[in-house]
């Protein structure tokens, strides 16, 4: 996948550390649904990563 295209991203809550997986360059950083504050980036998603 070329950077630019619908690529998965880990949000978080800054406030509360919910988290969830969005979508970019097509969705907005969406809001917390427990603090509604607009989350942050905490990681971006990509294929062929190993723990």
């Amino acid at each position: 996948m070329e950077r630019g295209q619908k690529e998965p991203i880990e949000v978080s809550c800054p406030r509360c550390r919910y988290t969830e997986i969005a979508y970019l360059p097509c969705d907005d950083l969406p809001k917390c649904p427990h603090c509604d504050i607009r989350m942050h980036i905490k990681e971006l998603l990509d294929e062929g990563k190993s723990y």
